[in-house]
């Protein structure tokens, strides 16, 4: 296992393959990864709360638009 393994694990597509839902299972695993960098850093003082809640507030604009970009809809699942 080398370092970026060890920082930021994968774990492996269980559903119902499409490219679209693997794309979308990976921009959301790097999402969740993200947050608890943030929610971390915030728990550390190096991060405001103001500071911690915008940058996730953008992470998650980038998640909904990546789900938009792919056409995932409420069926799609």
């Amino acid at each position: 296992m080398n370092r970026q393994e060890f920082l930021s694990p994968r774990s492996r597509y269980y559903g119902n393959f499409k490219p679209d839902k693997l794309v979308f299972n990976a921009n959301l695993q790097e999402f969740s990864q993200q947050i608890s960098y943030i929610c971390n850093l915030q728990t550390a003082g190096k991060l405001t709360a103001e500071e911690a809640y915008q940058k996730i507030k953008t992470l998650w604009k980038q998640l909904k638009h990546s789900k938009k970009e792919l056409k995932m809809g409420e069926n799609s699942f």
